[in-house]
């Protein structure tokens, strides 16, 4: 069953593409209704998502206003204070100024230093350049929070492949070993010691003994001064370049307090790729921005809302769920099904409506920038080796309702479908029809009608897309001296470059990932790093 579901995506998209052929030769008039009844669809969903774009971006305006930690000191007194961030930050080959950027926006936050446990996750595959980028980072920042670790993921371990979900797992397992479970014990120093042998508990009080120390001689150790478990730790897992707003923990930790069942969540706040979007082609820009349009969109439908790239959870889920997978791409959205199915289907995102910002796919030259986004993207749509892993799961779960199963597997294969041939069905196979439905088709009232309809249906739904081009110039960051006056109008006029993206950055990538995994074996992804600079 596993291998079926994994063929089944793409068999789906190629039977789609292949029909609107078929159609087209043998009921030419079939096919142009259900294009007309389409395109009409699809207007009908950009003006929907139109709206959840605007209501997302009235909820983050505000949210960026607020003095979150003030909040938690007024409304939450009492409550807040045993809240611990543990930050993970995997990172490859990246050069030290992305890197230095990442952390001096941490240490910007408005939030309490010494409540962060912060780790730089390196890879031993990568060499001593790599190392030596890390150790500039640790003497510059390792005395800026309440613990700072520096992780080096051993290469070729089995059952595990390169990437960043066996760095963020060998790294969570190490923090866990070296700071929480000894802080844990330290506070409580009975039950965790009992019935273990001499020299364990040797260590673990000499374990002890350096905390207490590091609480005497730094006047920001977190160690005295309150509590610290699994439960009240939130682990936040960033990309090496994403950069935080002053505001995010405080909003990460009101959002923690003030939700149900808070252990059953992964808290998602929404990714900008802005840091260095001026440095980027048009096309780089309205990839970018695409991207972070549909996660606002997400984040006002929260019953459909998964995981993607940077996000937080608590440490109790990351325990329980046995860490991240690590011998798979897509780890940032797996982690959700993991949870999803580890709690019998008690486990849901939460929409932070807060950004994160992180780099556009950005490279010396433009043609490797196109080469470099059509594999970010793709690698995205790898996210597709989660079809069959949620599907044989829901399988083998008999507690979770029939009815949330059905629910998420046709979301799931529905978004998996769409993203793969939407933009092809109504930007390039409109015209089948009159290509292949032959003299008698062509010479109908529908064979005339058919291009004038669908091109009035796609002129009315640039409206949405006219939305969009406005809100990525109000969405850019503090402008460089070099930008005039004039290059406002251009990053309005470059969303005319969205059909073009939606299918050679969209359509296709998604294609290719969804046959890959069909074929399997040899045709199978890796995790490709997508290459950052300044």
């Amino acid at each position: 069953m596993y291998r079926f579901f994994e063929i089944l995506p793409a068999a789906l998209a190629w039977l789609t593409i292949i029909l609107m052929f078929l159609l087209s030769w043998l009921t030419p008039a079939f096919a142009a209704v259900f294009i007309i009844l389409f395109d009409v669809y699809w207007l009908l969903k950009s003006i929907y998502l139109s709206i959840h774009l605007r209501h997302t971006f009235s909820e983050m305006k505000v949210n960026l206003a607020i003095d979150w930690l003030a909040k938690l000191k007024s409304e939450k007194a009492g409550r807040w204070e045993d809240i611990w961030h543990l930050v993970l930050m995997p990172m490859a080959t990246e050069p030290y100024e992305v890197v230095r950027e990442s952390f001096e926006s941490l240490a910007k936050t408005n939030y309490p230093k010494d409540k962060f446990i912060v780790v730089l996750a390196t890879e031993a595959r990568l060499g001593e350049k790599a190392q030596e980028v890390a150790r500039r980072i640790e003497k510059d920042f390792g005395d800026k929070f309440g613990r700072f670790l520096r992780t080096t993921h051993p290469a070729d371990l089995s059952g595990e492949i390169p990437g960043k979900g066996s760095n963020e797992a060998w790294a969570a397992k190490e923090v866990k070993r070296l700071i929480i479970d000894p802080l844990i014990s330290a506070q409580s120093p009975t039950s965790p010691l009992s019935g273990i042998k001499a020299n364990q508990r040797e260590n673990n009080a000499k374990d002890r003994e350096k905390i207490r120390t590091a609480s005497q001689n730094n006047s920001h150790s977190f160690a005295s001064r309150s509590s610290i478990s699994y439960d009240r730790i939130l682990t936040s897992v960033f990309d090496i370049d994403t950069q935080v707003p002053p505001e995010y923990f405080g909003r990460l930790t009101c959002a923690f307090l003030e939700t149900p069942n808070n252990l059953r969540v992964i808290y998602q706040p929404i990714p900008f790729f802005v840091n260095n979007i001026y440095q980027a082609p048009a096309l780089a820009r309205v990839v970018s921005f695409s991207a972070t349009f549909w996660q606002m969109m997400q984040q006002a439908r929260p019953e459909r809302l998964t995981a993607f790239s940077s996000q937080s959870l608590p440490f109790r889920v990351v325990v329980d769920i046995d860490f991240w997978q690590k011998d798979i791409v897509s780890e940032d959205s797996r982690v959700f099904w993991q949870g999803y199915l580890r709690y019998h289907g008690d486990f849901r995102v939460v929409p932070l409506c807060m950004p994160v910002f992180m780099d556009a796919n950005v490279a010396p030259t433009f043609w490797r920038t196109m080469i470099n986004i059509y594999k970010q993207q793709r690698r995205w749509a790898w996210g597709v080796e989660n079809t069959p892993y949620l599907l044989t799961g829901f399988l083998r779960d008999s507690i979770i309702p029939l009815s949330k199963k059905w629910y998420w597997a046709l979301i799931d294969i529905e978004g998996r479908h769409a993203w793969a041939t939407n933009s092809l069905l109504i930007f390039a196979l409109g015209w089948l029809p009159l290509l292949l439905g032959g003299d008698a088709f062509n010479a109908s009232l529908l064979s005339y009608n058919l291009p004038r309809l669908t091109r009035y249906i796609i002129d009315v739904s640039m409206i949405g897309i006219a939305t969009s081009a406005i809100l990525s110039v109000v969405l850019l960051p503090p402008k460089p001296k070099w930008i005039r006056f004039w290059h406002y109008p251009l990053y309005i006029l470059q969303w005319a470059l969205l059909p073009i993206t939606l299918i050679v950055f969209g359509a296709l990538p998604a294609l290719d990932a969804q046959t890959r995994l069909a074929l399997g074996g040899k045709f199978r992804l890796g995790f490709w790093v997508t290459p950052k600079g300044r």
